[in-house]
């Protein structure tokens, strides 16, 4: 049995968790979900998830809880990680912002909100590579990457912008994938 862990300091828990639960029974795999508040549990999963919300607020937790530097152990050890909306700021390696303490999992930089604001939320089909039917991306006051540095591969582009990315173990998207009933990313993410 796998253990997914979801940074439960703020964002779409419940939801990821079921999108997980979701995407591991269709990889016949079973895996549990512990949702993680403080340091400790991290080591002991075998996946990780850093959901969206506020990344300001996010990082200053995972700092104030001593779960940032389980979480860059965890990536280090080549365990699969997925970052999406304000978990791929944290991730990034350059948030723009001196607020937010990044993790640098990810070699991007990072624009909030830089598809606006929460009324120019919206839905697109993407072509992501690894997927053979376009997925149904939800983007609310999401982020863009605007440069990736080395060994990033661009899976998904909005307007020519990366919405999702993947370097090594660690997955990030600019949206939120857990809004759908379609588990592919999460799957793609932790169970390829």
């Amino acid at each position: 049995m796998l253990t997914a862990g979801v940074i439960a300091v703020q964002g779409d828990v419940a939801e990821h968790a079921a999108a997980i639960e979701r995407a591991a029974e269709r990889h016949g795999e079973v895996c549990r979900v512990e949702t993680i508040r403080s340091s400790g549990t991290v080591p002991d999963c075998d996946l990780l998830l850093l959901p969206g919300g506020e990344s300001t607020t996010i990082s200053r937790l995972l700092a104030e809880e001593g779960i940032d530097e389980e979480i860059e152990a965890f990536a280090a050890a080549g365990k699969p990680v997925l970052a999406t909306c304000a978990g791929l700021i944290v991730a990034s390696s350059d948030a723009k912002d001196d607020r937010v303490e990044t993790l640098d999992l990810l070699d991007v930089s990072v624009d909030r909100n830089a598809f606006g604001r929460q009324k120019d939320s919206f839905e697109a089909a993407l072509d992501v590579t690894g997927l053979t039917e376009p997925f149904p991306a939800v983007f609310i006051r999401a982020p863009t990457i605007d440069s990736v540095d080395g060994g990033v591969e661009i899976l998904a582009s909005v307007e020519d912008r990366p919405v999702a990315v993947r370097q090594d173990n660690v997955f990030g998207t600019s949206f939120h994938p857990e809004l759908t009933d379609d588990s592919r990313l999460h799957g793609l993410a932790f169970f390829q």
